[in-house]
Formats: structure tokens, C-alpha cells, sequence
């Protein structure tokens, strides 16, 4: 069996028409909302998870394309837009009873809570995104021979066909890649929770490449319109990230801060993985921007 949350409930949450999440619920108290990222599954803050819920409603769901949640086929970019896929974490949340939450993301998760604290200020009370840059930034810092280091990004931006077979032709090998190389401790993840993560990729490679490749286009148009109407996050705002911008020559928190005004930034020295490879400290993090 695959590895599961010890202790939480599982259930399937109807968020959207023909969509479906698996969501992992344990705790009481005021809401917490945890998205994973990329290559993973909700099973990433399996530590993380457990510390709050201690003292929260923890609320850990695979998203839309990912895990155990369903895989809408892409029709067209609002399919996998972050826009959408965060008003499926806005529904999923009030199916549960919760009107409003606090929302932590990593990595791909990020980007959909950065996006829902945008769409949803009345909703959002707290937000933390860990180790991204938010799409429009992220590819104009992208540039020259150090953006190899996100080759993903181009090849699952490009038009469907080409990336899916690439990546189904061997995908142990390419979400393998990332789980080696994004991790400073690799004993952060087990053999079995590789293994889960590597099934889920396996099974998802149509709509992972989706999800990259609205990044590429109308994630971009979104965060645009956002940024031309100085739209900006009101909640308290939590940013970890490792120093990406020593290598490709940004200043995080700058980029950051343009988006918002009340955060705090913090470089971590953790691999990419951070709720797996430094759970105390990422919990310790959150708790810290629930009590702001």
C-alpha cells in the first residue's frame, strides 16, 4: 500500500465540475491549508502536518493533476491555470466547513497559494510559499546559460505532444532527476515515499506538463494583469527560499516585497525539499506567521 498521513482521515472533496481532490484532514482548531509541489504529493508534509495538527485543522490535498486527486484533460490553458486550480483549494476548504484559512505552498503548490491570495484576499488570512519566485518573475530572471538549471520550465512549455512523449518515454528518469538533485539530505525521502511520488508522476505526465505549461502562458497573462493594477497580497506573507538568486543574479526578498508589504523573507540553507529535509524549522516558520 502506498504510504499515507498517520492519523488523518482521507476523503474525496467535489471541488469543481468533473474534479474531485484527495485531501488528507487531521487536527482542530483555526484552518491550515498545505500544498505540495513538484515532483511530490501531499505525503511531503507528512512532518509538518503533524506538528500543526496538533493544534489546527490541517488540511493536506494532492492538487488538481497530481496524486490521488483527479487529472482533467487539457482543453485549453484555464484547465491547469493557477487561477483555477486555486479556486479549487478556496472550494475544497468550504466543502469542509472553512471560509477562510491560512495557505502554505511549496514549489508548485506555491504558485496556486500565491495566486489564491491574490484572488481571495477575504479568504487567505495567512500565506507562506516556499522556494518559488512568482511565475512573472520567475522567467525574467530566467536568462542566459544559468537558467539550465530550469530546463523543465522550457520543456513543458512547449505545445502538447512533444514534452508527454519525452517524459512518458522514461519518467522514473525524469522525476528521479529531480528528486537527486533538488535534495541536500537524501535520506529526507525514504524509499517508499520516492516510490510514491514516482507512481503518482508515472500516472500524471499529461497533466503535470499541463500545469507547467500554463505557467508559460496564462499564469504569466494573470500575473501580469496583477501587477499593471498594483494588486497586492494583504495577508501577512512567509517567503523561505534557498539563494537562487546568488546563481541567476536576483534579489528574492526585492521581488518579494514588490508583491508584499507585510513580509518576511528568509534564505534557508536546506535543500529544495525543505518540509522533508527541515521539518522543525519549517513548522516553527509557519507557527510563526499564524501568530502575526
Amino acid at each position: 500500500m502506498a504510504p499515507s498521513l498517520t492519523g488523518f482521515t482521507y476523503q474525496r472533496v467535489h471541488v469543481a465540475d468533473g474534479v474531485s481532490l484527495n485531501a488528507a484532514v487531521c487536527g482542530s482548531g483555526t484552518p491550515v491549508v498545505l500544498l505540495h509541489g513538484f515532483p511530490q504529493t501531499h505525503l511531503m508534509w507528512r512532518h509538518v502536518a503533524a506538528d500543526l495538527a496538533a493544534d489546527h485543522t490541517v488540511i493536506c490535498p494532492d492538487l488538481r493533476g497530481y496524486g490521488a486527486s483527479d487529472k482533467p484533460v487539457e482543453t485549453d490553458g484555464n484547465v491547469y491555470a493557477k487561477r483555477t486550480m486555486a479556486a479549487d483549494i478556496v472550494a475544497l476548504a468550504r466543502a469542509l466547513g472553512h471560509e477562510r484559512f491560512a495557505l502554505a505552498g511549496h514549489d508548485r503548490g506555491a504558485l496556486v497559494a500565491f495566486r489564491a491570495g491574490l484572488d481571495h484576499p477575504e479568504t487567505i488570512t495567512h500565506l507562506a510559499c516556499l522556494d518559488v519566485l512568482p511565475t512573472l518573475d520567475m522567467w525574467e530572471v530566467m536568462r542566459g546559460v544559468t537558467a539550465a538549471v530550469g530546463f523543465h520550465l522550457y520543456l513543458m512549455a512547449q505545445p502538447p505532444g512533444l514534452p508527454e512523449q519525452m517524459i512518458a518515454a522514461s519518467p522514473d528518469a525524469f522525476f528521479g532527476h529531480f528528486l537527486d538533485m533538488w535534495t541536500n539530505d537524501p535520506q529526507a525521502i525514504p524509499a517508499e515515499v520516492r516510490t510514491a511520488y514516482l507512481d503518482a508522476c508515472r500516472d500524471a505526465v499529461p497533466s503535470i506538463v499541463a500545469d507547467y505549461r500554463a505557467s508559460a502562458g496564462i499564469d504569466v497573462t494573470h500575473d501580469q494583469a496583477d501587477r499593471d493594477a498594483r494588486n497586492r497580497l494583504r495577508m501577512p506573507v512567509t517567503v523561505l527560499q534557498q539563494d537562487w538568486g546568488a546563481t541567476l543574479g536576483f534579489d528574492a526578498a526585492a521581488l518579494w516585497s514588490a508583491w508584499a508589504p507585510d513580509l518576511r523573507h528568509t534564505t534557508v540553507t536546506c535543500g529544495h525539499f525543505m518540509a522533508e529535509e527541515a521539518p522543525a524549522d519549517i513548522a516553527k516558520a509557519l507557527r510563526d506567521l499564524l501568530a502575526r
